[in-house]
């Protein structure tokens, strides 16, 4: 028998690491389900699919730190799909396409945030009126009609393909890789940088971190400018994949990230929550996916279900808040 002090420790860190958990028996399921679930192809391609959701899911996991969140990040992501593909199609190089995109999501996102903090008006409200508009832009940008015949060099990159080792023939997404790496330098940012710890006071306890010194005004606008770039750069990602810009491409795309951060870990309440969780938690989605469809459940199933589960996340981070004596 363990002492209690220590099975108070192991039951902490089963509750506080509780989706790994959670992952590996979704990977046990589905490996029992299907044989080819492990295998490194399929691997690969759960990667791939998740890759676009967890970019912005990681914008997500920055806002919701501060006890904010943001709607508006599938209609930001569709505007910047029909935003390069209308660059594209007017000759700009991609060279300029792709950062005037991220810059407009970058603006997008600050004035978001500064509508937020200046007008003292709910993120909630903030966004869900960007949801509606810029999804309105997006239609109106391209006439309600998808966008083609773009560049071969752009298209090319979203089924891209890198050789991770050349001898075996294993190859790896590019979209993947540009998801592992996001994720990897936005947990250095939010671990060992200031603006990490002045993120995670933010959203900890507002009026404390400003007596404190911290610019909680600047950390929040810039926390919604993060979300906007990542938003916008996942839909130049989504039309290289698709190869044409589509307006009603990523809807219910904020529900997946919400959905993700939630899962990993991060406080709806703010001040709690890690990158490397979301990230995790975007596979577990992936996984649970791929397990319905195994199972043969429909796309309405699959969408309710999602649902229940970002309420059961949102529960079961209330019990292990109020059993640390957070709350």
């Amino acid at each position: 028998m363990l002492p209690a002090l220590q099975r108070n420790t192991v039951l902490e860190w089963v509750m506080r690491y509780n989706f790994v958990f959670i992952f590996l028996f979704a990977v046990a399921v589905a490996t029992f389900l299907s044989k080819d679930f492990l295998t490194f192809s399929n691997i690969a391609n759960l990667f791939q699919q998740g890759a676009i959701v967890g970019i912005v899911a990681i914008g997500m996991t920055f806002v919701i730190l501060t006890a904010n969140i943001d709607l508006s990040v599938g209609s930001l992501c569709a505007l910047g799909g029909i935003l390069v593909s209308v660059l594209l199609q007017q000759q700009v190089s991609g060279w300029l396409a792709v950062p005037a995109t991220l810059l407009a999501g970058l603006l997008i996102g600050t004035l978001m945030g500064s509508i937020t903090v200046f007008g003292k008006v709910p993120s909630f409200i903030v966004t869900l009126a960007g949801l509606v508009s810029l999804r309105g832009l997006t239609f109106l940008a391209s006439d309600g009609a998808p966008i083609g015949g773009l560049p071969q060099g752009f298209t090319r990159i979203g089924s891209a393909m890198v050789d991770i080792i050349p001898s075996a023939g294993i190859a790896f997404p590019v979209l993947a890789l540009v998801f592992l790496a996001i994720a990897l330098v936005a947990w250095l940012v939010l671990r060992y940088t200031v603006f990490g710890e002045y993120v995670l006071a933010t959203g900890g306890n507002l009026e404390a971190a400003r007596l404190s010194g911290v610019p909680v005004r600047a950390v929040t606008i810039a926390v919604f400018a993060i979300c906007g770039v990542l938003a916008a750069f996942g839909g130049v990602l989504m039309t290289s994949r698709l190869h044409v810009g589509q307006p009603t491409a990523a809807q219910g795309l904020e529900l997946d990230a919400i959905a993700a951060v939630v899962l990993g870990g991060t406080s709806l309440f703010g001040g709690r929550g890690s990158v490397l969780g979301t990230a995790v938690a975007v596979m577990l989605l992936q996984v649970l996916r791929n397990i319905f469809n195994l199972l043969g459940l429909g796309s309405f199933y699959q969408m309710a279900i999602t649902g229940v589960i970002i309420v059961l996340a949102i529960l079961l981070n209330r019990l292990i808040d109020h059993y640390a004596g957070r709350t």
